[in-house]
């Protein structure tokens, strides 16, 4: 860097150096520059969660093109996850070293790393990359919230974490969003992950011309109300940086603050599970397409969006932070029961999906807004000074119960390994099973398949040679309809003695309707006509019973999620923080009276003897 701006011209050579070196305020900024700062660090957080979770819009596609079995997935998921755990401390360190640079300069390695995954045809190349965001994002997960808290008094705490907060979700919804608009006309899910390393660069330039952060003795200090601004300067001065960020594991570790964070962490693996896996359940649970499932996650992530900041608004105006958690906590409980309970109805529609996950995430935006206010001003209890520390904490303990949760979700849920490898299969079969007026895995006696089409049956009797001839014309007819077995099994008897070997196809849509696998024998009465019909018959052996399994297995894993929410609602009433509006508000009011002192004494004698 110092060679670049040595060869530079003087102008460029300030600039850089500016950006780089004299990003610090040494005054608590305006209140517009202020919201400036907060806007273009929840802008760069969305931006990099759009990045890390673009691969989950896209599962269905990406692990077929790599070959990928969906156990590795989850076990990348894992090793990603314990990445970003220990590189949270990194983030930590900013507390001595600074915040913007290391968000800034961790975003354009991000972009970096996503445009040249289009490149990468192995799918360990793409497990480095998608390491190498998990190790960056680890660090910035600590550097962006800490930022959030420098430029945000207590009394607006809960709403600027609520934009913080939209990180996460907007990103995913973004993931989602894009990906839902742009698949069918792309195509390559490659093309999304260009998009998303565009508009991360694009965010890059917005931030290094624009962000800036507090200088240590500002923000080392607690600050209440935008009425200690003049206090904390007056102060700044004096603070001694070295001594007050000394021993900042040793400040941090205690009972209450890993307490607060294992129970968030505890309550977000339904959001984790969501971001990761959602799609695929969509996809093997209820037969939606990948771009279906998408829609169905934007519904998710737009209410868990909208409730984060609205929440957060009204968690200021009441000046607490417990009440709202408790009330999410609640609530997330019981839209998980509904969820456990819709899971094993499989016939349910689309839009049933989408009012179970809509309520899910505005509980889930109703607790974490306000527990993310409380928790950076319970760090502030034991010391503002490490403020990121605080948070390093958390995002180590965070990651640590989410790569853990990937690790057992393959061992709740293992017919997902099973239908998401054999996928091209399991979606023919789901595609057949869709186009009847039941549900195959559940319904134990299926009724008559649906007649075939008086001109098919046209086609079939013109046919000179109606065994092998009248099959193809039967296979291309409803290759694109999935409703090849409900044809042959449908056809008039009066058609039989012609065409001796759709007969053969009765007991096939019987067993596939009845949710059962077949046996050697009647897929040798298929016949070489019928090859490809053949192969998915094998694969049915082993995704069928997958099927059958499958909802029941999701409900398991939702019962985990369901017992993180639990965990979490006992540990609401270990944290700090009030109850009662009331008994906020006094101690805001005896808070303003020590500023107004410490205020006073700030001033010349003449002027204190003049009030």
């Amino acid at each position: 860097m110092s060679a670049v701006v040595a060869g530079s011209p003087p102008g460029v050579a300030r600039r850089l150096r500016t950006a780089f070196i004299g990003r610090t305020l040494e005054r608590y900024p305006s209140d517009r520059a202020r919201l400036g700062y907060l806007g273009i660090v929840t802008l760069t957080t969305i931006t990099l969660y759009y990045l890390y979770y673009v691969e989950g819009a896209v599962t269905p596609l990406l692990l077929p093109s790599y070959h990928m079995s969906f156990l590795y997935f989850l076990y990348l998921l894992v090793i990603s996850n314990a990445i970003g755990a220990f590189t949270a401390f990194i983030g930590g360190l900013s507390d001595r070293i600074g915040r913007a640079n290391l968000a800034i300069v961790g975003t354009a390695v991000i972009g970096a790393v996503q445009l040249s995954v289009p490149s990468i045809h192995s799918r360990l190349g793409f497990a480095v990359a998608y390491c190498a965001i998990g190790f960056v994002e680890g660090v910035i997960l600590v550097a962006t919230p800490a930022l959030m808290r420098d430029f945000s008094p207590q009394l607006g705490r809960a709403s600027a974490m609520g934009f913080w907060a939209l990180g996460p979700v907007v990103g995913s919804l973004a993931a989602s969003l894009v990906a839902n608009h742009t698949l069918p006309h792309l195509h390559a899910w490659q093309d999304q992950f260009v998009i998303s390393g565009l508009v991360c660069m694009a965010v890059v330039v917005i931030a290094f011309l624009g962000l800036r952060e507090l200088a240590p003795g500002l923000r080392d200090q607690l600050m209440v109300s935008q009425k200690e601004r003049m206090l904390l300067e007056a102060r700044a001065a004096g603070i001694d940086v070295d001594a007050a960020t000394r021993h900042p594991l040793r400040t941090m570790l205690k009972k209450d603050l890993v307490a607060s964070s294992v129970g968030i962490s505890l309550f977000l693996l339904i959001y984790y599970a969501s971001v990761s896996v959602l799609t695929i359940f969509w996809a093997v649970v209820f037969n939606r397409t990948t771009s279906e499932a998408n829609g169905i996650n934007t519904w998710y992530w737009v209410a868990d969006a909208v409730t984060l900041v609205v929440v957060g608004l009204l968690s200021d105006a009441f000046k607490v932070r417990k009440p709202f958690m408790l009330a999410g906590a609640i609530g997330g409980i019981v839209m998980t029961l509904v969820l456990i309970h819709q899971t094993g109805q499989a016939h349910v529609g689309y839009y049933g999906n989408v009012v179970v996950v809509v309520l899910l995430g505005v509980m889930i935006g109703i607790a974490y807004t306000p527990w993310m206010a409380g928790y950076t001003e319970a760090v502030e209890a034991h010391n503002p000074a490490l403020s990121a520390t605080g948070l390093a904490v958390w995002g180590w303990i965070l990651r640590i119960v989410v790569a853990a949760s990937f690790l057992v979700l393959p061992h709740v849920i293992t017919t997902a390994t099973t239908l998401v490898d054999n996928s091209a299969a399991a979606s023919e079969l789901q595609a057949f099973q869709a186009a009847q007026p039941y549900v195959p895995s559940l319904a134990p006696h299926a009724p008559a398949a649906p007649p075939v089409p008086s001109s098919v049956v046209a086609q079939l009797k013109a046919t000179n040679e109606p065994g092998p001839q009248a099959l193809s014309l039967i296979l291309e007819k409803y290759k694109t309809t999935h409703n090849v077995l409900a044809a042959a099994a449908g056809l008039p008897k009066a058609l039989a003695p012609e065409l001796p070997q759709l007969l053969a196809f009765q007991p096939l849509a019987t067993a596939i309707q009845q949710g059962r696998t077949v046996t050697d024998a009647e897929i040798a009465k298929v016949g070489p006509a019928a090859s490809n019909l053949v192969q998915l018959l094998k694969a049915a052996r082993v995704v069928i019973p997958a099927q059958r399994h499958s909802a029941k297995q999701w409900q398991h894993w939702w019962w985990v999620c369901l017992g993180g929410e639990v965990a979490f609602l006992l540990l609401i009433f270990a944290t700090r923080g009030r109850w009662s509006p009331r008994r906020a508000r006094r101690d805001i009011e005896e808070r303003e009276a020590r500023v107004a002192e410490a205020m006073a004494e700030l001033r010349p004698a003449g002027d204190r003897h003049a009030g």
